[in-house]
């Protein structure tokens, strides 16, 4: 992981809230609470139920290949947006999502292997397909890189409701991205259910997952 921005920056920590504007009022009354221990005995809703949140869309993977939302139907997704040159929370949360992976794996081995952690960049001018391959290697071979063009990069931010800018880097011609850093979990019906802690540890989000995943 030495892909690094030229300075530091802290990434619009989520705007999720702000672009849920059709999800019920249960939804926006339920997202504080994600990822903070089970409620009653009752049977849960997803916190994310409902919200206009995923949708298909057509990138390409490390070696290139046309990867569309579709074909993971069937499968739990994580979806993360970020980049490879993030010199700071990118890489941390990506940490985090997969040390939480490998932690449920352990003891849902089965339900594991029905679950896709993808990792979708909201650099295309820098992240080729090479470049995802390699830089989410780092993270566990289960981690999937995507990448497209910046048409359709965009197109799959608008549908997860993420926020992506670049600004200025510290020296000529270097640049940063500003982005939301959410990490969803979407259902095998490809709807949302959840947001994973991954700004916690690896251990929240494998007790988010063992909460949703069945």
């Amino acid at each position: 992981m030495n892909r690094r921005a030229m300075a530091p920056t802290h990434p619009v920590r989520s705007r999720l809230l702000a672009l849920l504007n059709s999800a019920p009022l249960a939804l926006l009354l339920t997202l504080g609470a994600c990822g903070q221990g089970a409620g009653s005995a009752a049977v849960e809703r997803p916190p994310l139920e409902g919200a206009a949140i995923g949708g298909d869309f057509t990138l390409v993977d490390k070696a290139g290949k046309p990867v569309r939302w579709a074909d993971f139907a069937g499968k739990y997704r994580i979806v993360y947006f970020g980049y490879t040159f993030c010199p700071d929370v990118c890489p941390l949360d990506l940490q985090h999502i997969m040390q939480g992976y490998h932690l449920f794996a352990r003891d849902h081995a089965a339900l594991a292997r029905d679950i896709v952690p993808l990792f979708i960049t909201v650099d295309p001018q820098r992240d080729t397909p090479t470049v995802m391959g390699e830089y989410s290697a780092n993270f566990g071979p289960e981690l999937i890189g995507l990448t497209g063009t910046p048409e359709s990069v965009a197109a799959a931010g608008k549908a997860f409701a993420v926020y992506a800018a670049r600004r200025p880097g510290a020296t000529p011609g270097s640049y940063l991205m500003d982005h939301s850093v959410t990490a969803f979990l979407m259902g095998r019906d490809g709807k949302p259910i959840a947001l994973l802690p991954a700004e916690k540890d690896g251990k929240a989000v494998a007790a988010e997952l063992a909460r949703w995943v069945r």
